[in-house]
């Protein structure tokens, strides 16, 4: 695709700006248009991905079919089945009479899907199934329908991640992902950041006859380096907001207001209050309270001495002979008071004035691991390697003495 012929559609579509990642996703849109793969469009919130589902319907072969966009995330979980696929009358409770759904409505062009990444888990089986081969069921209805229909799929979400999390179905997501179209965030895009403040001023100063309004050098440079985590509709919204407050009504001879940086800045969110993660800069630990710092440290040492605690305890298993496994049902037997108690070797405590005795040392080991395993003599006798028997032996001199 030539530049001449990209202008084109971004002048149709009332896109602005030169990006090298905008213009790559709009030469994809285009180039996949004809065929009938799906296409999943990524992106963070606000960054314009539903100009390209647009694109692609126009530049296919369904173009004189139907065009539907629907929001995933704006249709309660309950109703979402019914909304997709139609539902019969008496359904369900308000089902007065039969409905077509979505994918009905738009067979034979093209139905978008916004937000996919929130479609509940029993919706994702029914939309892989109409992927795969165009079936569905109406909600209480047991009679197949097909349909034919080009589905297109954004998402501001890591769908990926999503799959590993086991939010979302893999079988789904490998289905979707046939064209992957990724739009670029408007901090990725700084030179055309000033372009799009320029046009969404100029349309509402032109919409509310006001006097036009620019920006001065500090301010441009201010207006790019901020990091618009709303990104273009955030821009929008600023662009709006200012331009009402600092212009004029437009009359003769009215000049240009000129916006210095001091300006700009009262009408920028605090980055503090941005939902994205801020680059870092500096030591990590800037920023952190006292409090904060301690309770890391503390945290790091005691993960040391369960490391070092278990490192001690696999050394002296390693060192100990195996021994014969206990009764399944240990709780229930009395050992001979003639039979050997198991050896539990000596920990390596640290040096101190009174050294712990090899008694004393078994019985905090036991002690520890009961503690661990909430009171399981079994489970703590087989941490331990020895037998269930001298834990209860053990347990039951302590009572007595």
């Amino acid at each position: 695709m030539d530049a001449s012929e990209l202008q084109s559609i971004k002048n149709r579509y009332d896109i602005i700006g030169n990006d090298a990642g905008l213009n790559y996703a709009l030469e994809t849109a285009v180039r996949c248009a004809p065929t009938d793969l799906p296409v999943l469009i990524s992106g963070e919130s606000g960054v314009g991905k539903e100009t390209l589902p647009k694109i692609i319907h126009q530049f296919s072969l369904r173009k004189n079919g139907k065009f539907l966009a629907v929001n995933c995330g704006a249709i309660p979980e309950g109703t979402i089945n019914a909304e997709l696929f139609g539902h019969e009358k008496g359904a369900f409770t308000g089902a007065i009479g039969e409905r077509k759904g979505y994918f009905e409505e738009a067979n034979g062009g093209t139905l978008f899907l916004d937000e996919i990444g929130e479609l509940p888990r029993e919706t994702q089986a029914l939309l892989l199934r109409v992927l795969q081969n165009g079936e569905y069921l109406k909600v209480g209805s047991s009679k197949v329908q097909k349909t034919d229909v080009r589905v297109i799929c954004a998402t501001n979400l890591n769908l990926a991640h999503a799959v590993s999390t086991g939010r979302f179905r893999p079988d789904l997501y490998f289905r979707l992902n046939g064209i992957q179209i990724q739009v670029p965030s408007l901090r990725d895009r700084k030179n055309d950041i000033y372009l799009l403040f320029r046009k969404f001023s100029s349309d509402f100063s032109e919409k509310y006859h006001l006097s036009r309004l620019e920006l001065s050098h500090d301010a441009i440079s201010a207006l790019t380096a901020y990091r618009w985590p709303g990104n273009i509709r955030q821009l929008k919204n600023v662009a709006e907001s200012i331009t009402a407050m600092e212009s004029v009504p437009m009359a003769p001879g009215a000049q240009t207001v000129v916006l210095p940086a001091q300006t700009l800045a009262k009408y920028l969110p605090d980055e503090k209050d941005s939902l994205l993660p801020g680059p870092v800069t500096g030591h990590p630990s800037q920023g952190m309270s006292d409090g904060e710092k301690q309770m890391i440290i503390k945290a790091i040492l005691d993960l040391k001495q369960e490391v070092d605690e278990l490192r001690q305890e696999l050394g002296a298993k390693q060192q100990r002979a195996t021994l014969p496994a206990a009764p399944e049902r240990a709780d229930y037997y009395t050992p001979p008071q003639d039979e050997p108690e198991d050896q539990i070797p000596e920990e390596h405590p640290a040096e101190t004035a009174a050294p712990l005795s090899l008694k004393r040392a078994g019985d905090d080991m036991i002690e520890r691991a009961l503690a661990r395993h909430g009171g399981n003599v079994k489970e703590a006798a087989a941490e331990l390697g020895i037998s269930e028997r001298t834990i209860y032996r053990r347990n039951a001199k302590k009572k007595q003495a």
